[in-house]
């Protein structure tokens, strides 16, 4: 998998349903209509095309369940992952569970994250950018690029 790439905003309408973006749409395995849907690590939502989920449920399910650590994490991990699919008219329902878990409102954001979707309130997502500036991201960068025992990060 090459991985997904850009952003894209929709619309929630009030049954809490959004019009896959075109864009995204295009990226997607011809066919591909079934998605999972889950909390993201920060507060947004995960969207992930059925194969990618498969993937990681395939490492989940290996993890030793005699750890606590490993019952926390499949517990806040699966907790409230729902199958969603495309309907005729290429709309998505986001439950209101993970709608309110989120803050989503009207405007959103679908941001690309490799093998999936985040899907993001847009005003939360504008101010991710706001309060990051270009010095701390250029660290980050540095920092979470860099190769064990590379010594070029002066």
């Amino acid at each position: 998998m090459q991985g997904f790439h850009g952003e894209y905003e929709a619309t929630v309408d009030a049954k809490g349903r959004f019009l896959l973006p075109g864009g995204l749409k295009k990226q997607l395995p011809e066919g591909e209509s079934r998605f999972i849907l889950s909390r993201g690590f920060e507060k947004c939502l995960t969207l992930y095309p059925l194969k990618s989920w498969e993937l990681i449920i395939a490492k989940i399910s290996k993890l030793n369940d005699f750890d606590p650590k490993v019952r926390q994490f499949r517990r806040q991990f699966l907790g409230g992952a729902t199958e969603i699919e495309l309907d005729g008219a290429g709309r998505m329902l986001l439950p209101g569970t993970l709608r309110e878990f989120a803050g989503l409102n009207k405007d959103i954001v679908l941001a690309a994250a490799l093998d999936r979707f985040e899907i993001w309130d847009a005003s939360k997502y504008t101010q991710l950018f706001e309060d990051f500036s270009p010095d701390a991201f250029s660290n980050l960068a540095q920092e979470v690029m860099a190769e064990k025992g590379d010594n070029n990060n002066s």
